[in-house]
């Protein structure tokens, strides 16, 4: 194993994994609006389907991807169309209230996040960068391991963090209007997240 490589693909996935993008935006404002705890399936759907992901990229279904191109276009406008309805959820979604047990409003399931995944811009460019730049980081198909072993750990920390983050402002923004203008600013920045992929269009 290439310890310099290595250390090199933890820094670069520690970056992207924690940085704002449409996941950790859509976590931060679940964690607003549902609590932590209704939040986990979405967290758990994000990890999971990012490291899973990873490894059938690294095991071979990128070629599909080099021999069929027009699959990432579709993929890439179907992602625009998923993030656009995503943000007008987030925009619309009502502040669930703990005291009252009130339950209305769902956040995204477990298999809703794992599968957005596969249209997710900030996804693929982790993905692409994880599995051509840093495929000396061992001997195949370890290096396929590694990655997908230190996605899990990463894509784990940084969904608890933006959601603990997002749980954090409960008690600041009590009122129901204050949480509609928090999530009604998240929905405009997940549609800001569309600019590179029109850009790359």
């Amino acid at each position: 194993m290439s310890q310099s490589v290595l250390i090199a693909f933890v820094m670069f996935a520690v970056v992207m994994f924690f940085t704002p993008g449409p996941n950790n935006i859509m976590l931060l404002s679940s964690g607003l609006t549902y609590g932590f705890r209704r939040t986990v399936p979405h967290m758990a759907g994000i990890t999971v389907g990012f490291a899973f992901m990873v490894g059938a990229v690294g095991l071979g279904l990128g070629t599909v991807f080099i021999a069929y191109p027009v699959l990432q276009t579709i993929l890439k406008y179907i992602g625009v169309a998923y993030l656009i309805y995503l943000a007008a959820a987030i925009a619309m979604a009502e502040p669930s209230s703990p005291e009252s047990g009130d339950r209305s409003g769902r956040p995204m399931t477990f298999w809703g996040a794992a599968m957005f995944q596969w249209v997710n811009a900030k996804g693929w460019v982790m993905v692409i960068g994880t599995i051509t730049a840093y495929a000396a980081i061992a001997a195949f198909p370890w290096n396929i391991a590694i990655q997908v072993g230190l996605s899990l750990i990463l894509g784990t920390l940084s969904c608890i963090a933006w959601a603990l983050f997002g749980t954090a402002l409960r008690p600041i923004l009590t009122s129901r209007q204050a949480v509609r203008a928090f999530n009604i600013v998240m929905a405009i920045l997940l549609l800001a997240s569309l600019y590179p992929v029109f850009m790359d269009a």
